[in-house]
């Protein structure tokens, strides 16, 4: 008898330990199908290329200044990502490696970080860029602006096949650009979008489409933010500023993380 209800102690107890126990032991099953580890970060513009000139400005070192804050709040809050930047330091990789760096890398997102520049002095406000041609001819001071920088490079002409960044014409090639990761470009440009306008309080100029080479040949969900413009002088200030560095950081991280979030939720 003693026996038998030795066994039925010991039959209880193999029941119970995968009920008491099982919220402890990881299910494979519950992790998701797709998971976003490595992004690339790129700080537009760099070394002998200023970029865009506000009155106390640089481009060039506003946008790293952002971008490198955007890998520290990564680095902090999404340990499990990896950051690859394009430049940390006053650098000047050309306009064609810096999507190599993300193929090469197998990187799951490219994010490019700008600042913008208008001979109308009084316009203001956040734009986000994915790759596509609505809109061109409106467009196209802007686009023809970013990738005039090719233009700095040495051999040019042969590097990018005699593409003219001023020319209309030399755009006909983005049309073959691949549909792949257009809907996840939007969905993130829409989320820095927000986040610029619903956190830290500017005013967004919404998401906008246009041929950047940067964005042609990544393979994977790519975005250009254009933080503000330099040639608002209270725009400058805002982004000279460490305050509104930070403030536009914590927003385009922010926005990635809710990227990720969803994406992996799928």
């Amino acid at each position: 008898m003693e026996r038998f209800n030795n066994k039925k102690i010991l039959l209880s107890l193999i029941i119970c330990i995968p009920i008491v126990f099982g919220g402890f032991i990881k299910n494979e099953s519950m992790e998701p199908a797709y998971k976003m580890t490595k992004i690339v970060l790129d700080a537009g513009h760099g070394g002998r290329d200023p970029g865009n000139l506000g009155s106390r400005s640089k481009e060039k070192d506003i946008n790293l200044a952002v971008t490198l804050l955007v890998g520290k709040y990564i680095e902090e809050f999404l340990p499990d990502v990896e950051i690859i930047y394009t430049r940390k330091d006053d650098s000047f990789p050309e306009l064609k490696e810096r999507p190599i760096i993300a193929n090469k890398n197998k990187a799951h997102l490219f994010v490019s970080i700008h600042s913008n520049s208008a001979a109308n002095r009084s316009a203001y406000g956040t734009e986000t860029w994915v790759m596509g041609m609505k809109h061109f001819d409106a467009n196209f001071d802007i686009v023809k602006r970013e990738n005039s920088v090719i233009l700095l490079e040495d051999n040019y002409e042969e590097n990018y096949e005699g593409f003219d960044p001023s020319s209309p014409e030399s755009y006909m090639m983005f049309n073959l650009m691949s549909k792949a990761y257009f809907e996840n470009s939007v969905t993130l440009a829409g989320n820095v979008e927000a986040q610029f306008k619903d956190r830290v309080g500017r005013k967004s100029r919404g998401v906008k489409q246009g041929p950047f080479y940067v964005l042609w040949t990544p393979s994977m969900p790519s975005v250009l933010v254009e933080l503000g413009f330099l040639s608002n002088s209270n725009e400058e200030r805002f982004l000279m500023s460490k305050q509104g560095q930070e403030y536009m950081a914590s927003a385009i991280f922010r926005s990635i993380r809710d990227y990720k979030e969803s994406i992996e939720a799928r």
